[in-house]
C-alpha cells in the first residue's frame, strides 16, 4: 500500500480544539479532543497502513464518487467489495457517515437492487437521474452534492475520506481543510488530478489497496430489486 502524507500547518487553536457538538441524529456527544498533526512540510511514503494506524483520525466521514470508483475498478480489472471498502476506509475509527454518490437509471432494476443493498449495508446513497448527452451518452455529475455535504458536515467530523480523482473537488477539499479537517484522498494515482493531490493531507493510491477491497472471486452478493424485495 502506498500512502503519500501531506502535513498542513494548523494554528494552536485548531490543534487543541474539542470535538464540536454532534447533531441530534448522531447520539451522545463525545468529550474527546481531536488531535491534529503538526506541519513537517514533508512527503512521507509507506508500504502499509502504519501511518493511518498511528493517527488519531477522530470521527470519519466518507465521500465516494460512485462513477469515479466504477471506472477505477474497470481499469484495475476488479470488482469492489463494498463491505470491505467501508471497513478499510474506516480503519477502526468512529464513522459518522459514508456517502455514495451516483447517477441513476430508473429503468435499470439491477442498479436499483444494488443501491437498495448499499443503503442496507452502511451507506447513505445520494442519487441523481442520468442525463442523456448530445452524443447519446448517459452521464451525471454529483460534484456539487459532494462539495456541499463535505462543507455542511465539516463541523461534525475530523477526517474526510474522499474517494475521487476529480480536480473540480479541490476547492471543497481546501475549504474543509481550512476548517481544521484532515482530508484523505483515495483514488487511482494515474488518473487523479494533481490539484486534488496537492490540497489533500494524505493521498492513497487505490491500486495499492485493491487486495483489501476487491470482491472474492468465489463469493458474491445477491442484490434485491424493487420487484423481489419485501419492502
Amino acid at each position: 500500500m502506498i500512502i503519500t502524507n501531506f502535513s498542513k500547518q494548523r494554528n494552536e487553536l485548531n490543534e487543541s480544539k474539542v470535538l464540536k457538538a454532534k447533531p441530534h441524529w448522531q447520539g451522545q456527544n463525545l468529550s474527546d479532543t481531536a488531535v491534529k498533526g503538526k506541519d513537517t512540510k514533508m512527503r512521507d511514503t509507506a508500504t502499509d497502513t502504519s501511518i493511518l494506524n498511528t493517527l488519531n483520525r477522530g470521527r470519519v466521514a466518507i465521500f465516494i464518487d460512485g462513477l469515479s470508483l466504477f471506472h477505477t475498478a474497470l481499469q484495475l480489472g476488479i470488482e469492489i467489495d463494498y463491505v470491505k471498502l467501508l471497513c478499510h476506509l474506516t480503519n477502526g475509527s468512529r464513522l459518522l457517515r459514508a456517502f455514495f454518490y451516483t447517477g441513476v437509471d430508473i429503468t435499470n432494476e439491477k442498479q436499483q437492487g444494488f443501491l437498495l443493498w448499499m443503503r442496507r449495508n452502511g451507506y447513505r446513497v445520494v442519487a441523481k437521474d442520468l442525463v442523456v448527452s448530445p452524443d447519446n451518452f448517459k452521464k451525471s455529475n454529483l460534484n456539487v452534492e459532494i462539495a456541499v455535504d463535505m462543507i455542511t458536515l465539516a463541523p461534525y467530523y475530523d477526517t474526510a475520506v474522499l474517494v475521487s480523482g476529480d480536480g473540480d473537488l479541490a476547492y471543497a477539499v481546501n475549504a474543509v481543510s481550512r476548517m481544521g479537517v484532515r482530508v484523505e484522498v483515495v483514488s487511482l494515482q494515474t488518473t487523479t488530478s494533481e490539484s486534488l493531490i496537492d490540497v489533500a493531507d494524505c493521498f492513497i493510491d487505490i491500486d495499492s489497496i485493491k487486495a483489501y477491497i476487491q470482491k472474492d472471486s468465489n463469493l458474491g452478493y445477491t442484490y434485491r430489486t424493487p420487484t423481489n424485495s419485501n419492502l
